[in-house]
C-alpha cells in the first residue's frame, strides 16, 4: 500500500471470487479520499452476501475473525464494514483498538445532517435495524426494487431500472429531502448520482458515507 496515506482495512460481506469487484468499494474511496488506502478483504462462503437475519447471523463471526485479522497482521489504521446493516461493527469496536464504521450508519448520520426527513433505499423489506435506530422519527419513507432479493439481483441487466423506478415511488410517497441506500451493492451500480439527476434531490452512497466517516477521524 502506498506510503504517506492512511491503511483502511475494508470487509465486503460478499464472496466475490472477480478481484475487480472485490475491490471496487475500496477504489471508490480511494479515488473520492486521495488520503486514504484502502485493502478490500471478502469474507468466504457467502456467494450472495447479507440479505436476511439468517445470512446475517452467519456471516457476522467471519466479519469479526476477518476485521481482527486485518488489524493485526495488515496492520490497518481503520475498518469499514461495507454493509447498510452495519454487521459485526459493534463486536470488532470491542475487540480491536482502531475506528470501525459501518455502511450503513454512516449513511444514515450523513443524510440527517441535510434533511429531517429522510428516505431509504434497499433490498430488504424494511430498513436495517442500525439505520432505523439512527434515524429515528426522521425515517420518512422506505422502499426496495421489485425483484431483488440479494446485492446479485442489482448487477442483473434490470436491476439498475428497478431501482430507479423504486426510488421515484418513495420520493413521490414520502416526501422526504434526502435518501439513503440501505444496501452498498448499489454503491457496486454507482447508481446516486443518476437517481440524483432521476428525482432532484441528494442520495447518500453508504461506501462513501463510510469513506468519508474514516477520512474524517484519521485526518482531523
Amino acid at each position: 500500500m502506498e506510503k504517506g496515506k492512511f491503511r483502511i482495512g475494508l470487509i465486503r460481506v460478499v464472496s466475490f471470487t472477480d478481484e475487480g469487484i472485490a475491490n471496487l468499494h475500496g477504489r471508490l474511496i480511494e479515488e473520492r479520499f486521495p488520503a486514504l488506502a484502502v485493502l478490500s478483504r471478502c469474507i468466504p462462503d457467502q456467494p450472495e452476501g447479507i440479505f436476511d437475519d439468517a445470512s446475517e447471523a452467519i456471516a457476522v463471526p467471519k466479519i469479526v475473525e476477518l476485521g481482527t485479522r486485518m488489524v493485526e497482521k495488515d496492520e490497518v489504521e481503520a475498518l469499514i464494514v461495507s454493509c447498510a446493516a452495519d454487521p459485526g461493527v459493534e463486536e470488532l469496536r470491542k475487540r480491536v483498538k482502531v475506528p470501525v464504521f459501518g455502511a450503513g450508519s454512516a449513511a444514515a448520520s450523513l443524510a440527517l445532517s441535510y434533511s429531517d426527513r429522510v428516505g431509504t433505499l434497499g433490498i430488504t423489506e424494511a430498513t436495517p435495524q442500525v439505520m432505523k435506530r439512527i434515524l429515528g422519527s426522521h425515517l420518512a419513507g422506505e422502499a426496495k426494487p421489485t425483484g431483488v432479493k440479494t446485492t446479485l439481483d442489482l448487477m442483473k441487466q434490470e436491476g439498475k431500472a428497478r431501482v430507479l423506478e423504486a426510488c421515484r415511488s418513495l420520493v413521490k410517497e414520502s416526501g422526504c429531502g434526502v435518501i439513503a441506500l440501505a444496501c452498498t451493492g448499489m454503491s457496486t451500480l454507482g447508481v446516486a448520482k443518476e437517481l440524483e439527476h432521476a428525482i432532484g434531490l441528494p442520495v447518500i452512497d453508504p461506501v462513501l458515507a463510510s469513506g468519508f466517516c474514516a477520512w474524517f477521524f484519521l485526518t482531523r
